[in-house]
């Protein structure tokens, strides 16, 4: 594939054909990988611009004590491989003090929306008199570790909405073993772990700081370092390693783009249990006894961990659908259950279809699912009709199925927060919903009797992670697509001309939760509708309707002279392009990516007679 990125790249065409990148960076390693983003770093992301305007193209600042060429490249594909077009800017060598601490400094300037600072043990090293104790590490890792901090405080104050991401620093065998006394060693193992600990802890003072620990990739088998690098050139984090932090950096920013995974689509002959159950039928199954046994139920605990997490389990499986079940539901060996999997797809249609039908009932879009599979064939089936769709292609050592389900962080959250825990529940209980839908003859009569109720308030300051995670992480009712981090709902809701209100629902099955965020702002006599964003789980059941009728009345009863919202137009959010029309606004602007709109208050729309809505405006500025 990097061939064919070559090619385009000769051609003159990739900046036209941006948009199939993704598919040709699927499935491959960090090296090749790095190899396809020397390629595409020689592209003009102005050029992409101008082919894709829609294409999300942060800015991303590069900062460090060594040196850090070799990142870029690794970034560039990390990024392209999420479907995102990588701006870098690197700074010079060893100019991360100025860059973070100076608010005027040419980093804070390019107005990123990550800022990467780099750190590698010759920060602390490099520091060291000769000859060093073990009190002159401590003294420099403090000395450090207090202008990190200062770092992340000028950040937070300096940028809105933008992350810092640090990472824990390799102790290198080096430096322990240049100390002979064992209990001295000690000493500074404990001390380095301890710096460690509190790089990891930033981020609970300050949550625009995002920290990469660097261990578990190190434990993997990644080297820390090259010596002749580091000794020559400066670089002190081996390329292999400066890869595979870029892999995380991709999936945050994945995450900050609205790329979020939700549903873990597995196959199960040869990837949940061993064997082909329509061959060896339910006994004839590995899951547990025996070594591949034992792997196989290794791969369905992780498979329910993530469940227990908020990730939504389903089956997608070339079978026939009441072994199935009947095999979930009754194997005396099995982790996985028929209750842990919100939706089981069991028959012998293609499985893109199936993908795309799962989607359909789940009312998500197929880029927020994650399948496994053991077979090439549809895996390769699924990447080419579904290309955003991540596939993790598993083989035939089931001890390695868990390493490669875990490899890329596609489920990876800044934070969890109570909805995400509740969420495969809370699917389990649409099930239920869709079954009592089946019973009505019209959708008016199954609403009815749904029985829904709606509360409408301020946000308050338990629930403003939530709020910037609905922002994150809805993308088709989502009108503008502005993306929220906790900090930014905060400062919001205690602007005193603006606010942030949530909608909570609930009906005859169950409490939905946190479900969707109106943001306001006031301007005189005008109420402007920054954002509305609701849970695909309660679409087309009114909600939106009375929430949006609840402000209009509430903009006249407080004296506004008119309301006005916007839209912007995503691949994804098609379906509410005309949401403010249809309720009443009339149109201002339009071209072909946005739209504004505003209600002159009269005729204000009547209540939905189906829901019962509670709305609190308490706290707005008239």
């Amino acid at each position: 594939m990097t061939d064919a990125l070559a090619e385009l790249h000769r051609e003159g065409s990739l900046p036209d054909r941006y948009p199939e990148v993704r598919r040709l960076l699927a499935g491959l390693t960090d090296d090749e990988l790095v190899r396809a983003g020397r390629v595409l770093a020689r592209t003009d992301p102005d050029a992409v611009l101008a082919a894709h305007p829609g294409t999300p193209a942060p800015v991303v600042a590069v900062t460090g004590h060594g040196t850090l060429n070799a990142l870029l490249p690794a970034l560039t594909a990390q990024f392209a491989r999420h479907g995102l077009l990588a701006r870098t800017r690197l700074s010079d060598f060893d100019g991360w003090v100025f860059d973070l601490v100076d608010p005027s400094s040419g980093l804070y300037a390019a107005r990123p929306s990550f800022a990467l600072c780099v750190l590698d043990p010759a920060t602390v090293v490099d520091e060291l008199p000769s000859p060093w104790r073990v009190e002159d590490v401590a003294r420099v890792l403090e000395e450090k570790l207090a202008l990190v901090e200062r770092a992340a405080r000028v950040f937070a104050g300096t940028t809105e909405g933008a992350t810092l991401v640090l990472n824990t620093l390799p102790l290198p065998r080096e430096l322990t073993g240049q100390l002979v006394d064992l209990r001295a060693r000690a000493g500074l193992g404990v001390l380095w772990r301890e710096a460690n600990a509190r790089l990891l802890r930033l981020s609970e003072a300050h949550p625009e700081v995002v920290t990469v620990d660097l261990d578990p990739l190190l434990a993997e088998g990644v080297a820390a370092r090259d010596v002749r690098q580091s000794v020559y050139a400066k670089a002190h984090l081996s390329d292999a390693l400066l890869a595979a932090y870029a892999r995380e950096v991709g999936h945050l920013a994945r995450q900050a783009s609205g790329g979020v995974k939700k549903v873990l689509a597995l196959d199960l002959d040869d990837t949940v249990w061993g064997g082909v159950l329509g061959e060896v039928g339910p006994e004839g199954i590995e899951t547990a006894g025996g070594y591949r046994g034992e792997a196989f139920a290794r791969f369905q605990r992780v498979a329910r961990q993530l469940s227990a997490q908020g990730v939504l389990l389903a089956a997608v499986s070339k079978n026939d659908r009441e072994p199935v079940e009947r095999t979930l539901r009754e194997h005396p060996d099995l982790v996985l259950r028929e209750e842990d999997f919100v939706q089981i797809r069991a028959d012998w249609r293609p499985k893109p279809e199936n993908l795309r039908e799962l989607a359909l009932a789940l009312n998500l879009s197929v880029d927020s699912f994650v399948f496994v599979d053991d077979s090439a064939f549809e895996c390769g089936l699924v990447e080419r009709e579904l290309p955003t769709v991540a596939v993790v292609r598993v083989d035939g050592d089931p001890a390695t199925h868990v390493t490669r389900l875990l490899h890329d962080g596609w489920f990876d959250a800044r934070r969890l927060t109570d909805e995400d825990l509740a969420r495969p529940a809370r699917y389990r209980e649409d099930r239920a919903r869709q079954d009592f839908l089946s019973t009505f003859d019209s959708l008016d009569g199954y609403l009815r009797e749904l029985d829904i109720s709606v509360a409408l308030g301020p946000a308050t300051a338990d629930r403003f992670a939530r709020v910037s995670q609905i922002t994150l992480r809805t993308n088709q009712f989502n009108l503008t697509t502005r993306r929220l981090q906790p900090a930014q709902v905060r400062a919001m809701a205690e602007d005193p001309a603006a606010q942030v209100l949530t909608i909570a629902s609930a009906d005859r099955f169950g409490d939905n939760g946190l479900v969707g965020a109106v943001l306001l702002r006031r301007d005189a006599d005008v109420l402007h509708i920054e954002n509305f964003l609701l849970s695909c789980r309660v679409f087309s059941r009114g909600i939106e309707q009375a929430v949006l009728g609840a402000v209009l009345r509430h903009a006249r009863g407080s004296g506004a002279a008119e309301v006005r919202a916007d839209y912007r137009r995503t691949a994804k959010n098609g379906n509410v392009a005309d949401f403010y029309p249809r309720a009443g606004f009339e149109t201002v602007t339009v071209d072909d990516d946005s739209a504004a709109f505003r209600h002159l208050l009269e005729p204000l729309p009547e209540p939905v007679g189906h829901i019962r809505l509670t709305a609190n405006f308490e706290g707005d500025t008239p």
